[in-house]
């Protein structure tokens, strides 16, 4: 299966340490507005997933969450979570050390669509 989300070395480490101080974390793509448009990462609870809400898969054994909305605009590309310098102005958890994830995209080719992982919504996280 090909995934839609994937993570640079670089910013696993940092999902990795967040994990440690943090526990169990999720990420939400932000939509823009205030906070431009950059994945945030929240502890896990600490952002309220909803039925507008489809998860593209998981980075780091954490959940990687884009509104319904927001995915049509992205469903024909590949997300890849990097991290960069300098501080955003959201309130994701990485923001107090300096840096910020960063989402980088490439269109998927027309083999890799016939085999995507697939979404899930929040029903499916519901035991």
């Amino acid at each position: 299966m090909i995934p839609r989300i994937t993570i640079s070395p670089e910013a696993a480490l940092i999902v990795s340490d967040l994990k440690r101080r943090f526990g169990p974390l999720l990420f939400h793509q932000s939509g823009g507005c205030c906070d431009g448009s950059q994945p945030m990462c929240f502890q896990e609870g600490d952002f309220k997933i909803g039925e507008s809400d489809v998860c593209l898969g998981f980075i780091e054994d954490c959940p990687f969450w884009m509104s319904k909305d927001q995915f049509e605009y992205w469903k024909h590309t590949q997300l890849n979570m990097h991290v960069t310098p300098g501080r955003g102005s959201s309130f994701s958890l990485e923001i107090p050390m300096g840096i910020r994830f960063i989402i980088q995209s490439r269109l998927f080719n027309e083999e890799e669509t016939k085999d995507l992982e697939p979404l899930r919504t929040l029903s499916d996280f519901i035991e």
